[in-house]
């Protein structure tokens, strides 16, 4: 997906770790959760992307997300299309979702509150505990931040097999966000990761922030951006749509699991099969963001 060149982001959402994103002990205090948190983050090592549900499981420590932080700012629509600029792709993606989740709750006169995205290397610590760049991309609703390794993008090409363009990353981050939507609106809280398999609440989970990706995608070219300019994103292409679905079928359960050489399980799938997330990033693209609360109801492809 493409932004205007001439666009500038205005965010303070994004953050780079400094000092290599080393792990700072101490930065989150465990208590009874401490077993389940280090089970999910292996099983996310394994499984696929990203980690939800962990606030109710554990104590967040005042210190956590803080540290050698600097602020990604003063990108440009023309950086943020440069293929080797991701800092600014994730700084103008950020852009383009809040000014689109900040108006989807004003229209429903909900309150908004953003999350933060930290960009890091190797290591990170959060109110979620320690992660590794094994784990991929996740939210934390802890300290209701985005975490992003800049490794993964490449990983996508060379370990998923996706095509790995732009729109397939800011469809990640899209993903993401869809996580911290839940949190705002209680569905995150609804997930019971033991209910696993292509019906479970783990895995309707990440459907619908598939879905609520695809809603934003579609709807970027038309969202004004928060200064009341024009939008950041212009449309787009049917190559770049395939791009984002083909990043969703990579990183499915079975694909995932194909890959692994063990067989493919679908009682222990948590993110849904690769058609499934094309299915819901397809529902929100095509029918908007009041299309992905059905993913609690229907039967699931």
């Amino acid at each position: 997906m493409t932004f205007r060149g001439d666009a500038k982001f205005d965010t303070t959402q994004v953050r780079r770790r400094g000092g290599g994103g080393g792990a700072r002990g101490g930065a989150i205090a465990l208590g009874g959760g401490g077993l389940i948190t280090v089970i999910l983050f292996l099983a996310s090592s394994f499984l696929g992307i990203d980690l939800t549900g962990l606030g109710s499981a554990i104590t967040q420590d005042p210190s956590a997300g803080s540290g050698n932080d600097t602020e990604v700012v003063g990108c440009t629509g023309e950086q943020a299309n440069d293929p080797a600029n991701y800092e600014c792709r994730m700084e103008g993606g950020a852009d383009s979702l809040s000014a689109y989740w900040s108006g989807v709750f004003a229209q429903n006169q909900l309150q908004y509150r953003e999350p933060s995205v930290l960009l890091y290397s190797g290591q990170v610590s959060t109110a979620c505990g320690n992660a590794t760049s094994a784990v991929g991309p996740f939210y934390c609703p802890g300290d209701e931040q985005i975490y992003i390794d800049e490794s993964f993008f490449d990983l996508m090409r060379t370990q998923f097999g996706a095509s790995g363009g732009s729109l397939s990353q800011l469809y990640v981050l899209g993903h993401e966000w869809g996580h911290h939507i839940q949190q705002l609106t209680g569905d995150l809280q609804r997930v019971n990761h033991d209910d696993t398999g292509p019906s479970g609440s783990a895995v309707r989970s990440e459907l619908q922030a598939d879905c609520y990706a695809g809603a934003w995608i579609a709807a970027a070219s038309t969202t004004d951006d928060q200064g009341g300019g024009d939008p950041v994103l212009v449309a787009p292409t049917q190559a770049e749509l395939q791009d984002a679905l083909n990043a969703a079928a990579a990183i499915g359960d079975d694909s995932i699991q194909s890959q692994s050489g063990q067989g493919v399980n679908p009682d222990s799938w948590t993110h849904g099969s690769s058609q499934q997330r094309q299915t819901w990033f397809a529902n929100g693209y095509q029918q908007g963001v009041s299309a992905c609360a059905a993913v609690w109801q229907v039967p699931t492809p």
